[in-house]
């Protein structure tokens, strides 16, 4: 890359308005090379397009945000990541930095914030909105770790479409001992079903 030429810049979010805007935005401070609407055309763009910089939502069909950059570093790819998107969860933002985004900025302070961000990014450096504040630096306790070991396994069993009864005879436990566990899980997670609970624990990355 020249000192004249503009950062290249993949982005991937499934709302195109939202993309469109994003485009208008970086106009002049990078050059927007390609939109995916989803998490493996994205993977495919950053393999084929070699950019400075990805740009992605979380939530998107077909493999999520955190999916594609876990499989990208997997492979040793380096190339700056950063997060734009609506959700506002601390633990969520602490596990995508975990994973090795470099950036994790919220679309309702996206606008001069994501050029600081990406400045910050482009430096070296890593950003995450500030309004999420310290709950960001001690994240970690709503999630990973304040889960036990046998919580985790048990989460990732639920994960992987087990019942009660099932786990309770992979692990050698009780049913009750399993749904205590299940319901201690919940209520950290602070969901109400088991799908709610299996959804939470996928944005969280704690069934990876």
């Amino acid at each position: 890359m020249t000192t004249e030429a503009l950062p290249r810049v993949v982005y991937a979010d499934d709302h195109r308005m939202v993309a469109e805007g994003i485009e208008r935005l970086l106009a002049g401070t990078c050059e927007l090379v390609a939109i995916s609407q989803d998490g493996p055309g994205l993977l495919d763009l950053v393999r084929s397009e070699k950019p400075d910089l990805i740009l992605s939502d979380v939530n998107m069909p077909g493999g999520s945000g955190l999916d594609v950059l876990k499989t990208l570093r997997a492979e040793g790819d380096r190339t700056p990541f950063v997060f734009l998107t609506m959700h506002a969860e601390p633990a969520l933002a602490a596990t995508a930095m975990r994973a090795g985004a470099n950036g994790y900025v919220l679309k309702v302070s996206a606008g001069e914030e994501l050029l600081t961000a990406l400045r910050h990014v482009f430096a070296g450096s890593t950003y995450v909105t500030p309004s999420l504040g310290t709950h960001y630096l001690h994240a970690d306790t709503l999630g990973m770790q304040e889960l036990t070991p046998k919580q985790l396994e048990v989460l990732r069993l639920v994960g992987g479409g087990l019942r009660s009864k099932q786990i309770a005879e992979r692990l050698g436990l009780s049913v009750r001992t399993v749904e205590a566990h299940k319901y201690t899980i919940m209520q950290i997670l602070d969901v109400h079903s088991t799908l709610e609970l299996v959804r939470r624990a996928e944005d969280l990355g704690l069934l990876f």
